[in-house]
Formats: structure tokens, sequence, C-alpha cells
């Protein structure tokens, strides 16, 4: 058998590649930070999705997760503080026919920005909101966010955290979304097939991955990667249909994963539709 040394010596190209700005590579995620992994997932989903890709587009916030926006060959909008579901409300709006993800973390999405993730889950846009929940904010500081668990350590809680943190599958659920779920960044397959679960349905999907942030978290609070990886294997438990309200994250007593929430119901453009366009047809 006869090698062609040109072809012998060329790099495979990456699956992902007609997704990422390789320009822009490399990227700024730390080295035992789980975002690349969720980022990896929702790319693989989208390409597996066999959705027009021009009629996509992605929204995020600031910070670590917000990032993503940033290396995707989609359109791509990284917004101001906490206003990335506001940003992709206003895209579905104006344009029915994009599929809208918003990719961001839990002190985007459920700090500055939580009264705009209700509103969005109580009208039922039709829009897919990926949470990656580090328990942290990890690029401003490492200050104490919405979900980080009671006594853990932050910049802001140096004597341990004496607040309980968000349920935010229960949020998510109380307020009106159609699809939720969460995973881990170590369970890949069943969180590729989350997001195009998501992706495929109308209505307000919410799905919640936890990731670890070893540098503002993990060093803090004294886990490194592995640990909070081997965490992540032995101490979940998954749990389909799972009530929302048993699903505090509580790893001494085993934290639930799986899909909770998948139901229709009208999305904000069917009902805008049917009740404002026919009226000014009268």
């Amino acid at each position: 058998m006869r090698y062609n040394s040109d072809n012998f010596m060329k790099k495979p190209e990456h699956p992902l590649n007609g997704l990422i700005r390789k320009d822009r590579i490399p990227h700024i995620w730390c080295s035992g930070c789980g975002i690349g992994t969720v980022f990896s997932s929702c790319l693989t989903s989208i390409k597996n999705s066999g959705l027009d890709l021009n009629k996509f587009a992605m929204v995020s916030g600031i910070g670590c997760s917000g990032r993503a926006a940033g290396y995707v060959k989609l359109d791509s909008f990284h917004t101001t503080h906490g206003r990335a579901i506001p940003f992709a409300t206003g895209l579905k709006l104006a344009n029915t026919d994009l599929n809208v993800i918003v990719f961001s973390g839990d002190g985007d999405l459920f700090a500055i920005g939580g009264n705009h993730f209700i509103h969005a889950a109580r009208r039922n846009m039709d829009i897919t909101v990926i949470c990656v929940n580090n328990f942290i904010y990890g690029m401003t500081g490492g200050q104490v966010a919405a979900t980080t668990p009671h006594s853990a350590i932050s910049t802001t809680t140096p004597f341990g955290n004496p607040e309980s943190p968000f349920n935010l599958p229960l949020l998510a659920y109380a307020s009106g979304a159609t699809y939720v779920a969460r995973w881990t960044m170590l369970h890949v397959r069943d969180l590729t097939e989350s997001i195009g679960e998501a992706l495929s349905r109308k209505g307000f999907s919410f799905i919640e991955i936890l990731s670890p942030c070893p540098i503002n978290y993990g060093r803090r609070n004294k886990k490194l990667p592995m640990e909070i990886l081997k965490m992540y294997q032995e101490n979940t438990i998954i749990k389909n249909n799972a009530d929302p309200a048993e699903l505090d994250i509580d790893f001494e007593r085993g934290v639930i994963l799986g899909k909770f929430i998948d139901k229709d119901r009208p999305t904000y453009t069917e009902n805008y539709d049917k009740i404002c366009r026919s009226t000014q047809n009268v």
C-alpha cells in the first residue's frame, strides 16, 4: 500500500471547524474549566440538528461563559451584563424564523439578569437558554453568586456563604418554561442529546449544566478539578421527570440530573398573533 506523503502529514480537520472562528483560538478559558466541553456539546447539537445555520443566532452576556458567542461562526451577540435574554427576545420577535440560543453563566442569567429570565419563561418565548453553572462569578473576581452553595467560600463570603442558592430548574418551571433539564459537563452524551431536544421544540427551553471553576471556586473551596469531576460521577443521580422541588444542589445527598419538564403550550408569538393580529383585522 502506497502513502501520499502530503496526505499522511496533513492534520485531520476538527469536526466542528465549520462552526468555530479559528482566528479567535486559543480561547480564554482556564485549564480544568468545563465551559469548553459544554460549548462543544452545544455546537455538536447545532450541527446535528439539520437546521439552517443561516437562521441561527447565539446571544451571550458578560462572564466566562458569555465569551462563547465570540467563538462561534454564526450570527452572534455579546451583550451587556444580564441582558442576553432581552436581546434574544428582540431577535426572535423581529424574525420569528430564527433559532435563538442564549449561552451564558449563572451570574449573568440569575442575578442581574434574573428578572429577564422569569418573564421570558412566563411569556414562553421561543428561545433556548443554556446556563453554565459554576457556582461563582468566575470572570469578575470570584464573588458570591445566586447559585453559590450554602457555606461555600467566595471573595465576598470569606467565612462561608450564609445564603441559600436558587434551585434553577424549579425557578424555570415555576416561571413557565416548557422544557427544563439539568446535566453536568461530564455527562456529554446526555447533554448533547438534551440540547438537541431543546433546539427541536417550540417554547422556552432551559438547560442547566454544572461545570467546575478551578480558579475562583475550586481553589478557594479546596477542590481540585478531578475531585469535582469525581463528585459529578459518583454523587449524581439521573432521575427523569423528578419533582422540580427536589432539585436543590446537595452533593452529600446526591444531585439529581435529567429531563424534568417537557410540555407544550402556546408560545408568545402564537399568542400575539392570535390576540393582537386578529384584533387589528376586525
